[in-house]
């Protein structure tokens, strides 16, 4: 068991338009692993210093020495945890930070040309490595999924069936896992890409005054990575699986500067819900392995969705980086320090990470290197004629008596449990028994079985999209938006292209109303009325659809999104 602390980094970003038009100053200031910050309010006052692993300073522009890109926040934390990842180990990398702070671009980055975030570096550098694989005994499968937790329900981005929120379950081997979360097989980064490019679209996202493309969700994606070996001496086939979570946290905020009213205030909640949740995970396991006296054992895991997910990532089987999103502006003072300080207190946390390496195949390795072991010894004291020359193992573990004798005697120790009702016990075993039997299935499946129900399941997505207006190139590349025959209908338009055309509102016959309040299609914005326009759909002889739009209050605006309209 491999004890190590959590890898924390900081990276701050350069002014967005809010901060600029606002006049902000810079009050971050970084150097080598060191991070201080300046209160701009007591510019006497000495600065407020911290150390981290990496301290990324990326508020100049590219020709600056000092800049840390894309690709160098990558090399250093990414490459690293991709290592783990080959040895065996689970893996995970969060970013945390205010909202608008940048997490979403180092984690998925843009797909321009040197904009790629960690994720899709991170598996693009995972097909390299295994397409470069020359040990014909060494096969590599890769599963991927990909949900969203938005105000403390799990929702699957990658499949169109799962319609509702999908269930958080334990279970006493495998741990908290989410139920019926659809694993999608991919043999190359294209697939992949794909799936992304899929999820992204379907994670809800909403202006906010802080941030115009602010992720109202945390999302979660999961890469399954398992390394197959076949022992020709001991014709055994041997596995080992690494689960690689990767963490885009939603932004944390204040109301007031957010401008949250109604449901985006009910979502900020539930952010600050979980996040806080997050934090009080995080207090209690520094707590515990900063001071020799703990003060509790209790770690609140279970407060929240997002910590019970994380379980294993937090002080748990796993080698865990965090990255810390700076703003650097001064209007901002408060919410900088608090993540730096939230950082801070994430350095203490210790994982005690283990090679997740097959039981048997860790029985017969140490069993080979005490043979090895032996044979040097005899070989050492000139008795190589007791070595048998014929170099194979063979294995009946069902009939090993060691093993039976102690398999008999771990049944007759093992206490009864006691049943508290009779008539419940029954039912309690049949839902364990249906659960267990689900896992089984899902482990069984083999490799060609997965692949055949990724492609249905892609099969379904682009026939829902189809139906919705959207569509997929026959090339496989980006989604796009196409106009429904005979349906009138609005669609955005965003600056961030992930974001830009992927929401579609149908005009529905008759009269449909669009606003903030009691309307048939609701839209959000600073300047968005609460009966913003009205629209008349008509059918004409051809029985296409014909619409006349009466505008109501004005449109557009810094926070609202922009809309046109096809025919």
């Amino acid at each position: 068991m491999a004890s190590s602390s959590v890898k924390v980094a900081v990276r701050v970003r350069p002014f967005n338009s809010r901060e600029m038009n606002r006049g902000a100053k810079c009050v971050i200031q970084m150097q080598d692993k060191s991070t201080c910050i300046i209160n701009p309010k007591q510019p006497k006052e000495a600065p407020k210093n911290f150390t981290f692993d990496y301290s990324y300073w990326s508020h100049s522009s590219e020709e600056d020495p000092s800049f840390a890109s894309q690709r160098k926040v990558y090399q250093d934390i990414g490459e690293e945890m991709l290592l783990h990842a080959f040895e065996g180990y689970n893996v995970c990398i969060f970013a945390y930070g205010q909202t608008g702070a940048g997490k979403s671009y180092t984690m998925m980055g843009k797909q321009d040309p040197g904009q790629q975030g960690i994720i899709p570096q991170m598996c693009e550098d995972l097909f390299r490595q295994t397409a470069d694989n020359t040990d014909p005994d060494l096969s590599f499968s890769v599963e991927v999924s990909y949900m969203e937790i938005y105000c403390e329900r799990v929702r699957d981005l990658l499949n169109p069936k799962s319609r509702g929120a999908l269930r958080v379950r334990e279970h006493p081997i495998m741990g908290p896992y989410v139920e019926d979360l659809s694993k999608m097989a991919v043999t190359n980064y294209s697939d992949i890409a794909d799936l992304m490019d899929t999820g992204n679209k379907a994670r809800t996202v909403a202006a906010t005054n802080m941030n115009e493309t602010s992720s109202r969700s945390h999302a979660v994606f999961t890469i399954l990575f398992t390394q197959r070996r076949h022992d020709n001496m001991t014709s055994l086939d041997t596995e080992k699986v690494s689960k690689i979570s990767l963490v885009d946290l939603a932004g944390s905020e204040r109301a007031d500067s957010s401008g949250a009213k109604g449901m985006r205030l009910k979502e900020g909640a539930n952010i600050n819900k979980s996040l806080t949740t997050l934090g009080k995970v995080i207090s209690a396991l520094a707590d515990m392995h900063g001071s020799k006296k703990r003060r509790s054992d209790f770690i609140p895991y279970r407060d929240s969705v997002l910590t019970w997910l994380l379980r294993e990532n937090l002080g748990g089987n796993s080698r865990t980086a965090m990255i810390a999103a700076l703003s650097p502006a001064d209007i901002n003072y408060e919410e900088i320090l608090s993540t730096l300080r939230y950082a801070d207190r994430a350095k203490q946390i210790k994982c005690n990470a283990v090679i997740n390496e097959d039981p048997n195949a860790r029985l017969v390795r140490e069993l080979k290197e005490e043979v090895n072991r032996l044979k040097e010894l005899l070989l050492s004291q000139g008795l190589s004629n007791l070595i048998t020359a014929s170099g194979k193992y063979t294995h009946t573990h069902a009939n090993h008596p060691n093993i039976n004798s102690q398999v008999a005697f771990h049944h007759k120790t093992k206490k009864k449990k006691k049943v508290l009702n009779p008539f419940l016990e029954p039912l309690r075993f049949s839902h364990r028994h249906c659960e267990t039997e689900k896992i089984i299935a899902e482990l069984n499946e083999t490799w060609e079985e997965k692949l055949r129900k990724t492609d249905s399941i892609r099969q379904e997505r682009e026939a829902l999209l189809a139906e919705m207006g959207v569509s997929v190139k026959e090339d496989g590349g980006t989604v796009g938006v196409f106009s429904p025959k005979r349906t009138p209908h609005l669609v955005n338009l965003n600056e961030d292209p992930l974001m830009s055309e992927c929401l579609i509102y149908y005009i529905k016959d008759g009269v449909t109303r669009v606003g903030q309040e009691d309307v048939d299609i609701r839209l959000s914005g600073q300047f968005i009325k609460e009966l913003h326009c009205v629209f008349c759909s008509e059918v004409n002889e051809n029985n296409e659809g014909e619409k006349c739009g009466e505008g109501r209050g004005r449109q557009g605006g810094k926070n609202s999104s922009s809309w046109r309209r096809r025919k």
